[in-house]
């Protein structure tokens, strides 16, 4: 789906995944619909925050697979690149307001990157394994 790269497009994204969700079986309440519902947030905010221009859409995807959800965020920003999985910097200090969103992604998604497929775009991706295929 394509949102406005707005706080209410990124407000929108997570209520619709949700939905998604629940319409594909996955309770509302359970690990799964909570850990995709905050990487989509998470995803989504950054989309709006640092991966904007002007006059163009963000972009969100969910695919649905025996083993895992695959979340997609693709925004128009190649050149503003996070951290790559696993070196993400620490916890910042109580006093600061950002920082913290790719932690939680770091502890809530079971694999987690980031791929060019264009030179106009960059998509972050992350996939939150189903209860059955934990460990």
């Amino acid at each position: 789906m394509q949102l406005s790269s707005t706080r209410r497009g990124a407000r929108l994204a997570r209520l619709l995944v949700v939905q998604q969700l629940d319409d594909w079986g996955i309770p509302r309440d359970g690990r799964t619909a909570s850990a995709v519902a905050a990487v989509v947030a998470e995803f989504a905010a950054n989309a709006v925050a640092h991966g904007r221009t002007p006059g163009r859409d963000f972009a969100v995807r969910l695919t649905l697979t025996p083993e895992s959800v695959r979340i997609e965020v693709t925004d128009t920003r190649p050149d503003r690149l996070p951290p790559e999985p696993g070196r993400v910097p620490e916890l910042p200090g109580p006093a600061e307001e950002s920082g913290r969103g790719l932690l939680l992604v770091e502890a809530l998604a079971d694999r987690w990157s980031m791929e060019s497929r264009n030179p106009q775009t960059k998509t972050l991706w992350a996939e939150v394994d189903r209860p059955s295929h934990h460990g």
